[in-house]
């Protein structure tokens, strides 16, 4: 049996001995003592073994979406150094430009980058075809826990037939055409509701167990697409969807319903939880300078807040946020409403 830090980085078998113990803790609800002596260190070592001998990828990722843990294999295919724990935004920047790991056909990284992370981690589980630039060709699956933990494991499947990897292929980028904006690269409209209607089917009684839901609508839009273009409008929706992305959780989900209008999910989420996180949206917007030819020009935007429970009807939760945000345009723009009772809209648009 290698020792720690043989064939395997001290730092990522320190990291997976952790989890194994803190897992370990949950299960079983006994004190650090008995835990301690629960977590066998032979099995334990036994596991990591196993994992970095195997020719089988596995990654391990935090909330913060940093490596946490990863055998030889995943380690080998993503250039990662025995006690390297990157960020996965990092790690694939770093391929990118080197020409390692994962192919990238897109020929701008950014708004590749802002599409997989609309998808990535927003669902309990998900597999996919990816390819590497050593040629081969690999079915990877994602494992995410409610509180953002991921696990990732890809098989060698480049043996498998031409016909059928083409097809799965081009199944699988119809998919995330549909799952895609296309200008802003984060998600469509579809699959944040369908998100939705997930959540509130399997979540509890209280709000916090599905969380909140909010409709953010850029301030005025018509009046910048009139009074620059919509060249100029367009690379405000952009310059907002990666404003908001870079704020957005693992597990939150961001898309654009269609114009200047958006949806955030904040899943198992507090109320004040859900406020500070649209106030920092909000404050990072008004920073935001989207035009550098045009320094002094600004936007803002405005967003309506609701909370969503079991059973509730998606499209209601919906209609409740839309309410709110058209109270907080009402109200001045450039600010936060919350769940406001049904009442009539106005024919007048705000803006």
């Amino acid at each position: 049996m290698a020792a720690p830090g043989r064939g395997i980085g001290a730092t990522h078998f320190n990291n997976l001995r952790n989890l194994l113990f803190v897992r370990a803790m949950q299960v079983s609800g006994e004190n650090h003592e008995d835990m301690m002596a629960l977590v066998d260190m032979h099995t334990m070592l036994s596991m990591v073994q196993l994992m970095e001998e195997t020719d089988v990828f596995v990654g391990v990722f935090d909330e913060t979406d940093r490596l946490r843990f990863a055998n030889r294999a995943f380690r080998a295919a993503w250039s990662v150094a025995p006690q390297e724990m990157p960020l996965w935004s990092d790690m694939m920047s770093r391929n990118y430009l080197t020409g390692r790991g994962t192919i990238i056909s897109s020929g701008d990284f950014e708004t590749w980058l802002r599409s997989t992370l609309g998808r990535r981690g927003k669902t309990g589980f998900r597999a996919f075809e990816t390819d590497l630039h050593d040629g081969r060709w690999l079915w990877m699956t994602e494992t995410t826990l409610e509180n953002g933990w991921m696990l990732c494991v890809a098989s060698d499947v480049t043996t498998v037939r031409v016909e059928e990897r083409a097809l799965r292929r081009d199944r699988d980028n119809a998919i995330k055409v549909a799952q895609t904006d296309e200008l802003t690269g984060i998600s469509s409209r579809r699959f944040v509701m369908a998100r939705l209607r997930a959540l509130t089917a399997a979540a509890g009684e209280a709000w916090s167990d599905v969380g909140y839901v909010a409709v953010l609508d850029i301030d005025n839009f018509k009046y910048i697409n009139d009074r620059f273009g919509h060249a100029t409008g367009d690379a405000v929706l952009k310059d907002f969807a990666v404003t908001l992305q870079r704020l957005v959780r693992r597990t939150d989900i961001l898309g654009r319903v269609g114009g200047e209008e958006f949806i955030l999910i904040l899943p198992h989420t507090s109320l004040a939880e859900a406020e500070a996180i649209i106030d920092q949206m909000l404050a990072a917007v008004r920073r935001s300078r989207p035009l550098p030819q045009e320094v002094s020009f600004r936007y803002t935007f405005s967003a309506g807040l609701a909370g969503a429970r079991q059973g509730d009807d998606p499209d209601e939760v919906y209609r409740r946020a839309d309410l709110a945000l058209y109270a907080a345009k009402m109200r001045g723009r450039d600010q936060l409403a919350f769940d406001l009772p049904p009442s009539p809209r106005l024919t007048q648009d705000p803006g």
